[in-house]
């Protein structure tokens, strides 16, 4: 639902924008228990039977959006318990990252099988007599069917003349690509998390907002306040987030404004990562002494990858990501800086928990909550004026936020490395689809490719944290790419330093 409007988007950031004027007002923070009132004021319920379930469920979304972990809703708890200790300007982390609120789920069925009002109550009815269960019959001239009797296998659904009936699955399972959704003893949705890779995907797909993962935002502004340097490393599918009148000039002088001290592209990283896996692909793979290279920008497909494919996993690039390979940059010369992630993914957030990367990467906020501090200082985008400059990256490298684009961007590092190189590219969008990938590379049939996996649909631009629609997103990145000078990644001045 990236790029509508809804009223779960609306109390999403209106959380997030709380949450920020707190940490940035700091003081007595059992204030916090005024929020839930602030954001539903009155007393008449606008999206739910109860007004006070209403409110209890915007109290939990606070605590994670603090960072702090949810508390079971037969056990008495405050708001603000824990929030005192979390004022701190380190990262507050505590397992899991992704969370079902438990009282604000609907407990859709997980699948059915459902009679809509297109149904004509025919003579024919060839729904009751293909059903090899009798779970379909005519009641009061129309077709019912018997839930308790119905194993879904979808023949009424496929002879019905007037497509009158539907097949649906809960919300969250159906975008979960990784089957992690199941059911608690009440019917509502539970994550298993020996299967949850942290992409997101049910958090954004969930109609009742039910889902939300952990923000590090109070952590980071208070990380600014207390006045270490804070140093912005921007994603590439930033670019068109904040609207048509935010350019990158503009984000990149509101992202001072709020305290930032240097702002740097994720691109970077980008670069230097498809200079690496093009010269990876020729001396092993084009050679014959690896099967394939599989990508590795995408902490949620490479997870899975070797997580659920174990034989394949040496084939998994250890590149480091754009985040990493820039972050290690930036470090470099700050090494005493607080250095923050921003972009579209809340896999990043749990891939900067990680013992090899943590020390790289001090916080992770997405672009929502990002959005959510510009509210709560009072900055306007379209109003900025500036002259900053963004001349970090080539086109290549911005345009790893859209799928196909790491693929394309190593590519282009082949044929301009090794010329008379071939490379054979593969693709997919959406862990499900990324698993048939790699089920037909685990059968033998993707020798000799360079194989490009992206957790979202869209790519990075489809990221739980975005808010803009894929296809304007898109045309955003596509957009400041042609505006690159440099169009290749080996043109990248790091590309060039780090071969020095």
């Amino acid at each position: 639902m990236r790029g509508v409007y809804t009223p779960v988007t609306k109390i999403r950031r209106q959380v997030f924008a709380e949450v920020a004027k707190l940490a940035y007002e700091g003081g007595d923070y059992s204030r916090v228990e005024e929020i839930p009132f602030k954001i539903i004021p009155g007393e008449v319920p606008s999206y739910r039977e109860s007004i006070f379930q209403e409110r209890a469920i915007i109290g939990e979304r606070i605590r994670l959006a603090i960072g702090l972990p949810l508390y079971p809703a037969d056990q008495p708890t405050y708001i603000s318990k824990g929030v005192e200790e979390s004022a701190i300007s380190e990262k507050v982390y505590d397992p899991p990252l992704i969370n079902v609120i438990p009282f604000a789920c609907n407990a859709c069925d997980e699948t059915a099988m459902m009679v809509t009002d297109n149904c004509r109550g025919c003579l024919a009815h060839p729904c009751v007599s293909v059903c090899p269960v009798k779970a379909v019959s005519i009641v009061d001239g129309k077709s019912s069917i018997d839930r308790s009797k119905c194993i879904k296998c979808g023949r009424c659904r496929d002879t019905c003349p007037y497509h009158a009936i539907v097949k649906y699955d809960r919300p969250c399972a159906a975008a979960c690509g990784v089957k992690a959704i199941e059911s608690d003893h009440l019917g509502r949705a539970k994550i298993n998390y020996d299967k949850c890779v942290s992409c997101g995907m049910c958090l954004v797909s969930c109609p009742f907002g039910a889902i939300a993962d952990k923000s590090q935002i109070f952590q980071l502004i208070h990380a600014i306040k207390s006045g270490h340097k804070v140093i912005a490393a921007v994603a590439p599918a930033f670019v068109g987030q904040f609207g048509p009148l935010a350019t990158p000039e503009k984000i990149k002088a509101a992202l001072k404004e709020l305290g930032f001290a240097e702002v740097y592209e994720v691109a970077i990283g980008a670069d230097l990562g498809a200079v690496e896996e093009a010269h990876h692909y020729v001396h092993k793979v084009a050679s014959g002494e690896e099967p394939f290279l599989a990508t590795s920008c995408c902490p949620a497909w490479s997870v899975m990858a070797k997580r659920d494919f174990p034989d394949i996993a040496p084939y998994v690039s250890n590149a480091l990501t754009p985040m990493v390979a820039t972050a290690r940059l930036i470090r470099k010369d700050n090494p005493e800086a607080k250095i923050v992630f921003v972009g579209p993914c809340a896999a990043k957030k749990l891939e900067a928990s990680r013992r090899t990367v943590k020390s790289d990467v001090d916080f992770v906020i997405t672009f929502e909550e990002l959005m959510g501090m510009f509210v709560a200082k009072g900055i306007e985008l379209g109003d900025i004026e500036t002259e900053e400059i963004f001349d970090d990256a080539t086109a290549a490298g911005r345009g790893y936020s859209v799928a196909g684009g790491v693929a394309d961007a190593i590519a282009n590092c082949v044929d301009e490395l090794y010329p008379n190189a071939s490379i054979k590219v593969d693709r997919a969008e959406g862990l499900a689809e990324c698993a048939k990938m790699l089920k037909i590379a685990q059968a033998g049939k993707r020798n000799g490719y360079l194989m490009e996996g992206m957790a979202c649909p869209g790519g990075c631009i489809g990221g739980a944290g975005t808010m803009m629609a894929f296809s304007k997103a898109s045309a955003a990145v596509k957009k400041f790419q042609a505006e690159s000078p440099d169009k290749i990644a080996t043109r990248s001045k790091y590309v060039e330093e780090e071969e020095e």
